[in-house]
């Protein structure tokens, strides 16, 4: 998505809770159409993995912020998660990992965001 795009899609959105919502959607899309694909499309996977760590570096860098106002707890959970999601992806692109423990992650969190109660 460009940034003129989301910008775009960000003024239509009634809460920060939605953006982040609908940017885990985005990235979690990006991640299930890599994983249907496997490894033959490299670029697309590189490219869904790179997205998905951009979003989680994103939230890992506004949970260390003095002025996030989430609980110190929550804000150190998503950080070691955002640890994990990096590893992780490592781990997928030299073909020792799987895709699909990082679509749960986020669809966990779209879970969260959203009210839903975990499955």
């Amino acid at each position: 998505m460009s940034h003129s795009a989301y910008q775009k899609t960000q003024a239509k959105i009634a809460s920060p809770r939605d953006a982040e919502y609908l940017a885990f959607s985005h990235a979690t899309r990006g991640l299930i159409e890599a994983a249907k694909a496997g490894h033959e499309d490299l670029k697309g996977l590189v490219a869904a993995l790179h997205f998905n760590r951009q979003l989680w570096g994103a939230l890992a860098s506004d949970c260390a912020s003095t002025d996030n106002q989430l609980p110190e707890t929550l804000r150190a959970q998503i950080i070691s998660l955002s640890r994990w999601v990096n590893a992780h992806s490592t781990a997928v692109m030299r073909k020792t990992e799987e895709v699909e423990p990082l679509i749960e992650i986020n669809r966990m969190m779209m879970d969260g965001l959203s009210g839903k109660a975990p499955a």
